[in-house]
């Protein structure tokens, strides 16, 4: 089973991904902290992602933290013509492993020579900005003071192309304002579907949709229609909820993660899978 099947988004020259791409967040311990339990078995998806045709792998060097990065690494480095790895900023992580902002201007710039060390790179493909609240929702403050700072570092030839995570339209268009972007990863799935306008805006500027959190935030109720139409269609709730991203805008992009080579087959047949128009509807429905 090939990624190439979704097809592909050229964003912009020199940067072509599959639809369906890699999360790596998964590949750490629990909760996203320490090292994964078999590092081998880490390693081996990581090489059976890029076997499989997938160009697009998602990353930070707060999974872990560096555990992720050093992961990709040792797995893909030196890394084939044509993968993309996409990272970002904004965070860091405590002793305990809890998840503290940091978005302070220099410490972005510090997260980036961090990233490009622990992946060893001189540039960075795609640097996303992560703003908003812990819980997926923008937070509506400016972000010209942050942008700007990785602004700076592509224009130094450290990044060569910007995103933005968890961010508003109006954020959008502030950072447009300032330099290129060809990224937004927002909170979007079949039950929340807030973002609804600005993957429409996004799709008519080029820029990537990129969904996060694809099965999460679903009540029972609607749990249970998924489960149903999956059933019909004989494949998993996982591979539906993907499928209708897919076919939700031609600019959504996936990384569904994993840290199961079975589950990574899983989550790329996706990619094959026709949702009738019937399913589409009961689908829609879902966020009411």
């Amino acid at each position: 089973m090939s990624a190439q099947l979704a097809g592909t988004l050229t964003l912009a020259d020199g940067l072509t991904i599959t639809r369906v791409g890699y999360g790596a967040m998964q590949l750490t311990g629990p909760n996203v902290f320490g090292p994964p339990k078999d590092r081998a078995r880490a390693v081996a998806v990581l090489r059976a992602v890029v076997d499989a045709g997938i160009t697009h792998i998602d990353t930070s060097d707060f999974y872990g933290p560096v555990v992720v990065n050093e992961l990709i690494r040792e797995a893909l480095h030196p890394y084939p013509q044509g993968l993309h790895l996409v990272t970002k900023v904004g965070a860091r992580r405590a002793a305990d492993g809890s998840f503290m902002v940091s978005r302070h201007p220099e410490d972005l710039k510090a997260q980036v020579y961090d990233n490009l060390r622990n992946l060893r790179l001189e540039a960075l493909d795609v640097v996303n900005l992560r703003l908003g609240a812990p819980d997926g929702h923008p937070d509506g403050d400016s972000l010209a003071e942050q942008f700007g700072a990785l602004a700076e570092l592509r224009e130094q030839g450290l990044i060569r192309h910007l995103g933005l995570s968890t961010v508003s339209a109006a954020q959008l268009d502030e950072a447009l304002a300032m330099a290129p972007v060809v990224t937004v990863q927002n909170l979007y799935n079949l039950a929340n579907r807030q973002d609804d306008a600005l993957v429409e805006r996004t799709a008519a500027k080029n820029i990537a949709f990129v969904p996060y959190f694809p099965l999460g935030g679903f009540s029972p109720l609607q749990s249970e229609t998924l489960a149903k139409v999956a059933a019909r269609l004989e494949t998993s709730p996982q591979q539906v909820a993907l499928a209708w991203l897919l076919r939700r805008s031609p600019n959504i992009a996936l990384i569904p993660g994993t840290s199961s080579l079975e589950h990574l087959r899983d989550n790329i047949a996706a990619a094959n899978l026709v949702l009738p128009d019937e399913a589409v509807t009961d689908l829609d429905a879902i966020a009411g």
